[in-house]
């Protein structure tokens, strides 16, 4: 979302992240796709940067994956830290790497850091990287790259250049996924912030848009998250399609206004009506290049006959999680929202079983 959006929800992940950056401490936010982690390190940033925190956003999926060699991706970061901190006036990224070209690649990035990065910038910095799952895409280990983010995090101990630096990892995977040494990774050292759903009462600033449609909001915006469990993404969108539909809402009639709404916008026809892609993008996840996908819906056809199913953090659930599809509530796995139990029902799974 724009960094002025007034219908912007302000969730507990909001105050964990700013608090948990100002005390120095290193944060990851894994999560599924459209959980709102980008525009809560638009609005995060912001606020740090008119406290004095110099902060740049690196999105490493630009660098590609794809025939890339170790080299050109580590030269790829480089530059996007000199183009996001505006350093390009004060350091010719391409010479100075090729300067240095008997030091490997892993060892010219921790050079970086060191000699320009800390050097050019003296206030307080922290490097959000985004799309941090693209690096499991790579043709060659990533383990070095998490390395040097925790040696940075180590040298605390002994610099206090090193204190000023931070780190910000978003992405849609998990700690074990992206590295498995538990002496090299960051994620043992660094705080999870945990993304959720809207509550209703988190949610007041999408009452501005309903106001204008009816004269108690407040149950309208019930009727919604009653349906969308709070999904942000979709959640949004349905307060949108609310605010652009021009049939009047009965007093006392809003649960029915609702549910047709969403059943004739969102769920019927759903592929077709997905735009922008939300429902598609959770189907692709499950279906396509997987290798458990038959585990991964014999499991969630488990949780819909259910209810809910006790978690054991077994890899399915792990994949089922970062789809969005469902949630962890306490100790037990459960379907996100109605409307995911509506599109993805037991006609859809037997489709593909």
């Amino acid at each position: 979302m724009p960094i002025d959006a007034p219908t912007y929800v302000v969730r507990s992940a909001d105050r964990h992240l700013y608090k948990a950056l100002k005390l120095g401490q290193l944060c990851y936010i894994l999560n599924s796709r459209q959980m709102g982690k980008s525009s809560l390190r638009v609005q995060i940033m912001k606020k740090l940067q008119a406290e004095g925190f110099v902060c740049s956003a690196i999105d490493i999926s630009v660098i590609g994956n794809f025939q890339i060699t170790l080299e050109q991706w580590y030269a790829g970061f480089a530059y996007l830290l000199v183009s996001g901190f505006n350093l390009l006036d004060k350091v010719n990224i391409r010479t100075w790497w090729r300067e240095r070209e008997l030091l490997s690649p892993v060892q010219r990035l921790s050079e970086f850091i060191n000699e320009v990065l800390l050097t050019a910038i003296t206030e307080k910095i922290i490097i959000f990287i985004d799309e941090i799952d693209s690096v499991l895409d790579l043709q060659f280990d990533s383990t070095a790259f998490f390395s040097i983010i925790r040696t940075c995090y180590n040298k605390r101990a002994d610099s206090s250049d090193y204190q000023r630096l931070n780190f910000v990892l978003l992405g849609v995977a998990t700690p074990s996924q992206l590295i498995q040494d538990k002496n090299r990774t960051p994620f043992n050292v660094g705080q999870a912030i945990q993304l959720k759903g809207f509550q209703v009462h988190e949610a007041q600033p999408l009452l501005q848009g309903l106001t204008k449609r009816v004269s108690n909001p407040q149950t309208l915006l019930k009727e919604v998250i009653g349906w969308t469990g709070g999904q942000p993404f979709l959640t949004q969108k349905v307060c949108k399609l609310i605010c652009s539909s021009e049939s009047p809402i009965p007093t006392n009639e809003e649960a029915v206004y609702v549910e047709e709404l969403v059943r004739s916008h969102i769920i019927e026809n759903w592929e077709s009506l997905d735009q922008p892609e939300h429902l598609r993008t959770i189907r692709d996840w499950i279906l396509n290049g997987k290798q458990r996908t038959v585990e991964l819906l014999k499991l969630y056809q488990q949780i819909l006959h259910q209810g809910q199913v006790v978690a054991v953090d077994s890899p399915e659930e792990t994949e089922l999680l970062m789809s969005g599809l469902v949630v962890k509530q306490g100790d037990y796995l459960q379907v996100n929202n109605r409307i995911y139990e509506l599109v993805f029902d037991e006609r859809w799974i037997e489709k593909y079983i």
